[in-house]
C-alpha cells in the first residue's frame, strides 16, 4: 500500500508538470543560468522572468533579498539559491555566490617592458670556419633554437657576458663544456665543444644567444590595496624563436608615444614609443603568461582620466553593446575612446580571447586605423565596471580584435576575488 501511494504521488507530480508545460516559454527557460556570482555594494541581480505563472524566491534572505519583479539585491556575503516555482513546485534552482566588494584602478598608461630571461636564450645557430672546415658546435650538441642554457660546468648562467670566460677556458684546455639545457618542461645535460675560429682566432660555440628583451604595451589595472598589477593581456614571446620568454626578472617604466603607424587590412599598425631602461621603474615583473605580464608596483600611478577604484564585471556579466577603452596615442596622455562589444563568451575557466571588440570611435580610427601593436592591455570599461583588456587585432580587419576577461587577469596576478583562500583556511 505504501508503494502504491508513493507511485500515485509520482504520477500526480508528473501530470502537474506536464500540464504546466504550455505555460513555460522554453527559450526563456533555457536562458536561466545555473550559477551566478556577484559582489556586495554593486547593482542588483536581474533574473529572466519566464512567465507570469512562475514565481521566484530566495532560499536565504540574509544573503539575497527580493528587490522587485525578477530582481534581487545582495544583503550579505555567502551562498543562496533563487528558486523558480510553478504551482508550488520547484522547477529551476539558481546557485548564487555573493562575494566581498572588490575594486581595482584601471590603467591605460603606455609602459616600457624590460625582461631578463631565465638563463640565456638560444635564438640561432651559426657555423664556425676552422682549419678543418666549417662546423656547427651547437647543432652537434643537439641544442635547438628556443632552448635555454641554465648552467655551464655546474654554475648558473644569467647573462651573456658570463658565457665567454667558460668558452675560452674550455677551448684552451681542449675540453667540452658540460651544459644544462631547458627545453619546454624538460631539462637535460649535454656536452658543447668550443672550436677555434680560424678567422678571428677565438673559440666559439656556434650559438646566437640573448639574455634580455624589451617592448611597449599598456597597463590594464592595479589593486590599490596590494599594489599588484596586470598589463598587456597576452604573453611576451621572443621575436626570433616565437616562444614565450621565461623570465628571471623584469621591470616596467613609463614610455612616451612619439608616433602612430596606422593599420591597414593585412598589416597591423604600431605605436612608436621611446623609453629608457635606466628610467625610474614603476614596478617589477614576476610573471609572463598567456594573460599578460604581472608584478607589483612600487607606488600608486594615475591615468588622469579614471583614477578612482572601480568594480569589475565577471565574464557572465559582460553584455554586447557599447563600451570604452583607455589608451595613449600621444605622449603619455591617457584618453577615453568608444568601442563596441561584438560578442562575449561567459567562461567558467581561464581562457584568452573571451571577447570580440570593435573600435567605433571616429577620432581613434582616424589616428590609428583601429587596434595597433602597443595597445594590448588597454582596459575595457562597460557600465562603470572594468570588464577586460584589449589583446589582439584581426590582421584582415584592424578595426576589430580580441579581448580577455578581467577575472582571468586578476587570477594570474594572484588576486583572490573569490575568497577561496579564506574558505580554505
Amino acid at each position: 500500500m505504501k508503494f502504491k501511494g508513493f507511485r500515485n504521488g509520482i504520477g500526480i507530480t508528473l501530470l502537474v508538470a506536464f500540464l504546466c508545460i504550455p505555460f513555460l516559454p522554453v527559450k526563456d527557460f533555457l536562458m536561466i543560468p545555473g550559477h551566478i556570482t556577484t559582489f556586495m555594494n554593486q547593482e542588483g541581480i536581474h533574473m529572466p522572468a519566464v512567465s507570469t505563472h512562475v514565481s521566484m524566491a530566495s532560499s536565504d534572505e540574509d544573503v539575497i533579498e527580493e528587490a522587485g519583479e525578477a530582481s534581487f539585491a545582495a544583503k550579505g556575503m555567502g551562498t543562496a539559491d533563487i528558486v523558480y516555482e510553478l504551482a508550488g513546485l520547484p522547477i529551476k534552482k539558481v546557485n548564487v555566490d555573493v562575494l566581498d566588494d572588490f575594486r581595482i584602478i584601471p590603467g591605460g598608461q603606455s609602459i616600457g617592458v624590460n625582461l631578463h630571461t631565465l638563463g640565456v636564450l638560444v635564438v640561432g645557430h651559426h657555423q664556425i670556419t676552422t682549419a678543418e672546415g666549417k662546423v656547427s658546435p651547437g647543432e652537434e650538441a643537439d641544442i635547438q633554437v628556443g632552448d635555454i642554457l641554465l648552467k655551464i660546468n655546474g654554475q648558473e648562467i644569467k647573462k651573456i657576458a658570463e658565457v665567454a670566460p667558460f668558452v675560452e677556458k674550455a677551448g684552451n684546455d681542449g675540453k667540452p663544456l658540460q651544459v644544462t639545457v631547458k627545453r619546454g618542461d624538460k631539462t637535460f645535460d649535454t656536452e658543447l665543444t668550443p672550436y677555434l675560429d680560424a678567422k678571428e682566432d677565438d673559440y666559439r660555440i656556434g650559438l646566437y644567444i640573448r639574455d634580455s628583451a624589451a617592448g611597449i604595451g599598456t597597463m590594464t589595472f592595479y589593486d590599490p590595496v596590494s599594489k599588484k598589477y596586470g598589463a598587456l593581456g597576452h604573453v611576451i614571446s621572443d621575436m626570433d624563436t616565437r616562444k614565450p620568454i621565461e623570465i628571471h626578472k623584469g621591470t616596467i617604466v613609463r614610455s612616451n608615444i612619439k608616433a602612430i603607424e596606422k593599420g591597414n587590412n593585412g598589416t597591423p599598425g604600431e605605436k612608436r614609443a621611446e623609453f629608457s631602461a635606466d628610467e625610474k621603474k614603476l614596478g617589477n615583473i614576476t610573471k609572463n603568461t598567456p594573460f599578460g605580464v604581472f608584478g607589483k608596483l612600487d607606488e600608486d600611478i594615475k591615468n588622469g582620466k579614471m583614477d578612482k577604484a572601480m568594480p569589475i564585471a565577471l565574464s557572465h556579466e559582460v553584455k554586447e553593446g557599447p563600451a570604452k577603452i583607455l589608451t595613449v596615442v600621444h605622449g603619455e596622455k591617457v584618453e577615453e575612446f568608444d568601442v563596441e562589444i561584438v560578442s562575449s563568451v561567459p567562461q567558467k575557466f581561464p581562457a584568452t580571447k573571451g571577447m570580440i571588440i570593435k573600435i567605433t570611435d571616429k577620432e581613434l580610427l582616424k589616428q590609428t586605423g583601429g587596434i595597433v601593436q602597443g595597445m594590448s592591455g588597454s582596459p575595457i570599461i562597460q557600465d562603470g565596471k572594468v570588464i577586460g583588456a584589449v589583446t589582439h587585432v584581426f590582421v584582415n580587419d584592424p578595426t576589430s580584435g580580441y579581448g580577455v576577461h578581467i577575472e582571468w587577469m586578476l587570477d594570474e596576478a594572484g588576486i583572490d576575488i573569490y575568497g577561496s583562500e579564506q574558505k580554505a583556511g
